[in-house]
């Protein structure tokens, strides 16, 4: 087998795109259109990928590098083509960068789900010394380069959109604009590229009747599935490719046995300020609500059951949990665990480090942040936990919060078994909460308290009978 090298096209603008990302690096489920083309050239075991950036190229090869940096598998190179004068022209100024021993596929840099098992086909197709191309049958092929082919079905040409005859424009089987070419034959080829056509451009089209001219077999491995070759060119494709592509997750999903209210709304992401795959493991009878956004690495134990509308990262939910709805987990690179038969939420949030055991509650609006919680602790309403150690069956009361940092350091708060702090408490760090101890609602603590006993720091209520209110002035004063 020769060996495998990949040109990427993803020089162009993007006018229809309105912005000032690059169109390669708008994002499909979390990951740029480009780093979903890069994984699948990682995945056919490619020895060489060529990026061929234009518009808004420094940031398309500063992403590039720091994803092939991350241990792609590949050699990665770069190729400038300023100005962009088409696909052909794109192609000419990569292949100083491309050995002749290889076999060349071309992919599009915004054309994100192509499966490394279709392009695998192609290049068998290929077998080294044939031009393969892959086309899919649209029912409305409009703005596509038809497959035109002559007797017995073999491949004559590529003829644009722009360019086609009426009769060549009812052809419903489109090229994708992926290919397959030995590197030896695509550089002559590409010397003899002319932009005669209505574009004023040099369509890398026009090997293939090259091909055709000089005795080299063209073949066409036409697949079924067009969102394999769909491209994206404007903010509603890209949605419109988003959820396509979320829906064939939550199939996925449903078919191991995963219970989805409503497949169509349904998100799982890459966490890509992390660098974190999306990855959603689910044991068996995991119940989802709907709107929930899952990102990052995920993980949810049999029958856990996770509320409408929450948002869920880098996180391990075990079996039995329930998370309600409109609950807010993000783990980052720490991580989140929530242990078995939990309950959390609605409305709460836990950061890095929260570590729930068994039978834990959080309640509504309840923040805990690099802390652990053990077997059944509570704290349901209204408080906040970071940087804490809290034992077995502490109750946490509403309005209380673990005053952690003192402008330039983090301080732990241990709350040792069996505690009960009061409500509107704050726990000034560090200190620790003597097991099975009490603190009086409303205490500002700020030294450690003994085993067993009420620890109370507030001021003394006073009482002035017949206090008056400060009146307003009267007339407008």
């Amino acid at each position: 087998m020769n060996p495998i090298d990949i040109a990427v096209m993803a020089a162009g603008k993007g006018t229809r795109m309105k912005s000032r990302t690059p169109k390669v690096l708008q994002k499909l489920a979390g990951r740029p259109l480009l780093g979903h083309v890069l994984d699948t050239a990682a995945q056919l075991r490619a020895r060489s990928v060529v990026v061929i950036t234009g518009h808004g190229a420094t940031e398309v090869e500063a992403f590039g590098a720091n994803l092939a940096g991350a241990g792609a598998g590949f050699d990665l190179q770069f190729a400038r083509q300023e100005p962009q004068l088409g696909t052909g022209h794109a192609m000419q100024q990569a292949m100083p960068r491309l050995a002749d021993d290889g076999l060349v596929v071309v992919l599009s840099g915004d054309v994100p789900l192509t499966e490394a098992a279709t392009l695998q086909a192609l290049v068998d197709a290929a077998q080294g010394e044939r031009l393969a191309l892959l086309s899919v049958t649209l029912a409305d092929p409009s703005g596509y380069g038809r497959i035109v082919r002559g007797a017995g079905g073999a491949v004559q040409r590529i003829v644009e959109h722009k360019d086609a005859s009426a009769a060549e424009r009812a052809i419903g089987e489109i090229y994708s604009g992926i290919m397959a070419v030995p590197a030896r034959l695509l550089r002559g080829w590409l010397t003899r590229l002319t932009n005669h056509n209505a574009q004023g451009e040099y369509y890398l089209t026009d090997v293939v009747a090259m091909a055709v001219a000089d005795g080299v077999p063209v073949v066409a491995h036409c697949i079924q599935d067009a969102l394999q070759v769909a491209g994206v060119n404007s903010p509603l494709q890209l949605a419109e490719l988003e959820r396509a592509h979320q829906l064939r997750q939550a199939r996925a999903l449903m078919e191991a046995g995963v219970r989805l209210a409503d497949p169509a709304r349904f998100d799982l992401r890459d966490d890509a300020r992390r660098g974190v795959r999306a990855e959603l493991r689910c044991g068996p009878d995991v119940d989802i609500d709907v709107g929930c956004i899952f990102t990052g690495r995920v993980e949810i134990g049999e029958g856990a059951q996770i509320g409408a509308h929450c948002c869920i990262a880098n996180a391990r939910i075990e079996a039995g949990a329930v998370i309600h709805p409109y609950t807010h987990i993000d783990g980052e690179a720490a991580g989140v665990h929530v242990g078995p038969g939990a309950l959390v939420g609605p409305f709460a949030r836990l950061r890095p480090g929260a570590d729930l055991g068994p039978e834990v509650h959080i309640g509504n609006f309840v923040e805990v942040k690099n802390s652990s919680l053990a077997a059944g602790a509570k704290a349901n309403h209204l408080a906040y936990l970071g940087d804490a150690v809290v034992g077995e069956r502490v109750n946490y009361g509403a309005g209380s919060i673990t005053a952690n940092y003192d402008g330039a350091r983090k301080h732990r708060t241990v709350i040792e078994a069996d505690v009960h702090v009061g409500s509107n408490c704050v726990l000034v760090a560090p200190v620790t909460i003597g097991a099975g101890g009490t603190v009086g609602g409303g205490s500002t603590i700020t030294r450690d308290t003994p085993p067993g006993g009420l620890s109370v720091a507030r001021g003394r209520q006073a009482h002035i009978a017949n206090w008056q209110r400060p009146a307003k002035p009267q007339g407008g004063g």
